[in-house]
């Protein structure tokens, strides 16, 4: 039976900025046609698109919902933003490959654990998806969690067998469909992987023209250009393709290290959200590596006693104050975003120096008891000394390489608002602004992504493409979400069409779920369906 949908009395966006009036015709999932005096099908549902824009799907290329896409809220926050497709298996950690037990220990402050699946593989995962959520899903090869299921925690570089054994893992998800690699080498085991067992793995990307998409080592603020020529360097080795992930940087550094690595044979896209805080999980920031296992009693045991309580608070204190981006004032600058123990749960949302003078603890010592209580499953959102503004951001997201990705986390009460907001918050403050064209938002919300993931016949409107849709009133669109108040809706998008399919009308759900899950289109780029 087919079905039909006409966007009508809207307008299409063309290379030049150009703003064309033009009726969109979607008939079984694809676009037929884009124009006036349109030969419409009888019966095809009509949506009154007067004064708005119909743009591709929004991809967002960094993000923690592969969980949670099952929750009708997070599927309105996603849509309300226009996001039709979300990237998975960040920072080195997913539930695939192995049965997802690893993944739902150390990442359930920020992923939370999968309500599906159980194992089998990046196949299975991404079966999972398809015609159970209106929101796509695309996965990355998580390198951590791969390191994990040939070794475990084991600090020890890998051996020759191990690293065989991990790139047969590797192989076998590109096979079956993910976009790339993701390595998260900050994190617990990625942080034990050095660059020639990167590099390894890396080869099995370049050998299928997937990408390595990477949380650098070391931090960003202060180091970024160090992470950056590690990745470099296994990018000259291997030839991969590379993608660094939510790049957080000094400005006029990060664009100049970015032009000094491509004219020296190794460019590199990169996602970046229009927010200067950052968030990731508290024991990552303020632990060494051998207590940062979220889900143990590793930090329980080291603080057994004095002695050892001394020791941690001392290495605590030591890795916060050399932070370029906390310094001594660490305390004020880290807010605790999810705390799921008890005790400690009316805290969320407070400074630590604020919870720990209303505990009548020191900050450390109020950290590290939070971090017991909750077996370390605790996320923070983590504020720079100084902000940076639209116009102090405007020439990295004016890069051809920038896409957008919004590192969403919707664990807990009070996240980061890049996940209820970026999307519109990129269009609110670039697109209306002036500080970009609606065409430039257009590819780095969109088309940039599909180009470098290769996600198939999306990211346009255009003849023959998937009809991931949305349909933006450039007079309402705005985040909403705030740091004080992080889950509000955006405004602005009211109607979506996921596979052809209205997923959102009138800006609420209508309940259909012609989401996918996304595999790798292995033909050329922008051919294809990518996972239909």
């Amino acid at each position: 039976m087919t079905t039909a949908v006409l966007l009508h009395g809207g307008a299409v966006l063309g290379p030049d900025d150009e703003r064309v009036r033009a009726d969109v015709l979607v008939v079984d999932g694809v676009v037929r046609a884009v124009g006036t005096g349109l030969d419409v099908p009888v019966g095809a549902q009509r949506v009154r698109c007067d004064g708005r824009f119909v743009m591709p799907g929004f991809v967002d290329a960094h993000s923690h919902a592969g969980s949670s896409v099952s929750d009708p809220a997070v599927q309105l926050a996603l849509l309300r933003q226009g996001v039709t497709t979300v990237v998975t298996g960040q920072d080195g950690v997913g539930p695939a490959p192995g049965d997802g037990s690893y993944a739902d220990r150390y990442f359930a402050a920020i992923d939370g654990p999968h309500p599906t699946y159980r194992g089998g593989g990046i196949g299975a995962l991404l079966d999972g998806y398809d015609g159970t959520t209106p929101i796509n899903v695309a996965t990355l090869v998580p390198a951590g969690t791969v390191r994990h299921e040939v070794m475990g925690d084991d600090p020890a570089p890998a051996s020759a067998d191990q690293i065989d054994a991990m790139r047969g893992l590797v192989r076998d998800g590109l096979a079956a469909g993910a976009v790339g690699l993701s390595t998260g080498l900050d994190y617990v085991p990625g942080l034990f992987a050095d660059t020639d067992e990167i590099a390894a793995l890396c080869t099995e990307v370049a050998a299928v023209d997937a990408v390595a998409v990477s949380h650098m080592r070391g931090g960003y603020e202060g180091n970024a250009r160090a992470g950056l020529d590690e990745l470099a360097e296994v990018a000259r080795r291997t030839g991969v393709r590379t993608h660094v992930s939510h790049l957080h940087a000094p400005v006029d550094l990060a664009v100049a290290a970015l032009a000094d690595l491509a004219a020296d044979g190794a460019p590199m896209t990169f996602d970046a959200y229009p927010y200067s805080r950052g968030c990731t999980i508290l024991s990552m920031l303020l632990l060494p590596a051998a207590l940062a296992r979220p889900g143990t009693d590793d930090l329980a045991r080291a603080l057994a006693d004095a002695g050892g309580r001394d020791r941690v608070r001392a290495e605590v204190l030591a890795r916060v104050t050399s932070r370029a981006d906390l310094g001594t004032d660490w305390a004020e600058q880290v807010t605790l975003s999810h705390v799921p123990a008890a005790a400690f749960h009316a805290l969320q949302g407070r400074t630590l120096a604020a919870a720990a003078a209303a505990t009548g603890r020191a900050p450390v010592d109020l950290a590290l008891d939070v971090l017991v209580a909750a077996r370390s499953q605790v996320t923070a959102v983590m504020r720079v000394p100084r902000p940076r503004t639209a116009d102090e951001l405007a020439p990295l997201f004016r890069l051809p390489a920038h896409t957008a990705g919004s590192d969403g986390i919707f664990v807990g009460t009070h996240p980061h608002p890049r996940a209820y907001g970026t999307f519109a918050r990129y269009l609110e403050q670039y697109a209306v602004t002036g500080r970009s064209t609606w065409a430039q938002a257009q590819r780095h919300l969109s088309t940039s992504a599909v180009e470098h993931l290769r996600l198939g016949r999306r990211g346009s409107v255009a003849v023959g493409a998937v009809a991931d849709l949305v349909v933006v009133d450039p007079g309402r669109v705005r985040a909403n979400a705030t740091y004080e108040h992080p889950m509000q809706l955006a405004d602005g998008i009211d109607d979506v069409l996921v596979a052809g399919v209205p997923v959102l009308a009138d800006g609420a759900l209508t309940h259909a779920t012609p989401g996918a899950g996304i595999r790798r289109d292995r033909g050329h780029v922008g051919s294809g369906t990518g996972g239909r």
